[in-house]
């Protein structure tokens, strides 16, 4: 292509990289994948409940490997006073989704300001299971 109606000269490598960079443009809709559009099974990110687990001992491991492999569910934060049972509770949760996201605090207080925690697991003892019980409703 030399000239064309209005004596503009477009050459064969730009035509094609015109060309090449407006199919892109309208293929990019079709690009994205169906598992953020929470389609074929999925569930799309924003539609996922973010899930924070308060105590961490034997019991709610027991809970937590139920609650885990629920695709709207993602579990973001763990708490607990005792820092091994923290980190025992982050790495089940990490190993689970195969990554380190997973905020840990020894507060239960600082997870319950989190504004991206929808609900709790509680799992403490006794004495802190209805202290922090009460303090999901007032957050």
């Amino acid at each position: 292509m030399k000239n064309n109606s209005k004596g503009l000269s477009v050459s064969r490598r730009s035509f094609l990289e015109y060309s090449l960079a407006a199919g892109g443009a309208l293929a990019a809709p079709w690009i994205i994948p169906s598992r953020a559009l929470g389609r074929d099974g999925a569930v799309a990110p924003g539609e996922k409940i973010g899930l924070g687990v308060i105590g961490v001992g034997s019991r709610c491991h027991v809970v937590l490997e139920c609650m885990l492999p629920e695709k709207d569910v993602q579990c973001i934060a763990v708490c607990d006073v005792q820092a091994g049972r923290r980190d025992a509770g982050k790495a089940k949760v990490d190993n689970h989704y195969g990554n380190h996201d997973c905020a840990v605090y020894r507060d239960f207080r600082e997870l319950l300001a989190r504004p991206d925690i929808d609900t709790v697991l509680i799992a403490t003892g006794d004495r802190w299971h209805a202290p922090a019980f009460a303090l999901v409703f007032i957050s």
